[in-house]
C-alpha cells in the first residue's frame, strides 16, 4: 500500500518541478504574450563614466534590470533610439563586437540590445531605422548590452534596456531629428 502511495506522490513532485522550470522560461520571454521580461537585476556601483551624449552612469546602490531576449523583430519593430559615439574615446567604451574596429561619428552604425544582437548574427548587416518621417540604412557593429555594465568594459554605464538601437551622431543626421529630441527618440526598425 505504501508503494502504491509514493508512485502518484513522486509523479506529483515531477509535474510541479517540471512546471516550476516552464515557469522560469516564462519570466525571462513569454511566447504567448510576445513579453521580453527582465532576468534579474544588476547592483550598480559609482565609478568614473564618460557623460558624452548624456550618457547614463552607473550609481552605486541602484539595482538595474539584465534582459536576456528583446521583443520580436518585425516588419516594424517598436525600439528606442539612443546616441553613442563608437570613435576612439567616445563613450562607447572599447572597439566594435563585431569587427573590433572603432567608427568615426559620420558611420551610420548602430549597436543592438543583447536579444536583438543575438549573438552577433546581425553583425555587419544592415537594417532600416525608420523616424521622423525619414528612413536610413545603419550597419550594426555592435550590442548594446542588456545584461552586463556598471564596470570598465561598459565604462561605467548601466545595460541596456530590451528594445534599444544605440545610433551613431550620423544616423541621427540622416534622420535630421532636432537637437532639442537627441537623446532618446521613438522609431521603429527592421532588417534590411
Amino acid at each position: 500500500m505504501a508503494n502504491s502511495l509514493a508512485l502518484p506522490s513522486l509523479l506529483l513532485l515531477s509535474l510541479i518541478l517540471l512546471a516550476s522550470l516552464k515557469l522560469c522560461f516564462c519570466m525571462r520571454y513569454s511566447l504567448l504574450l510576445g513579453q521580453c521580461n527582465p532576468s534579474g537585476y544588476l547592483h550598480g556601483r559609482t565609478e568614473n563614466c564618460n557623460r558624452e551624449d548624456n550618457s547614463d552612469c552607473c550609481r552605486g546602490g541602484e539595482s538595474y534590470h539584465r534582459y536576456h531576449c528583446s521583443p520580436q523583430v518585425t516588419g516594424e519593430t517598436k525600439a528606442i533610439m539612443t546616441i553613442n559615439s563608437f570613435a576612439k574615446g567616445g563613450d562607447g567604451g572599447g572597439p566594435s563586437e563585431c569587427d573590433n574596429k572603432y567608427h568615426s561619428d559620420n558611420e551610420k552604425v548602430v549597436a543592438l540590445s543583447t536579444g536583438w544582437y543575438n549573438h552577433g548574427s546581425r553583425c555587419l548587416k544592415n537594417i532600416r531605422i525608420n523616424a521622423n518621417g525619414r528612413s536610413v540604412l545603419a550597419k550594426v557593429v555592435d550590442e548594446c548590452d542588456s545584461v552586463n555594465g556598471c564596470d570598465y568594459d561598459h565604462d561605467y554605464q548601466p545595460p541596456c534596456q530590451n528594445n534599444i538601437v544605440d545610433a551613431s551622431p550620423a544616423v541621427w543626421k540622416a534622420l535630421e531629428i532636432p537637437k532639442a529630441n537627441i537623446g532618446e527618440y521613438h522609431i521603429t526598425w527592421s532588417e534590411a
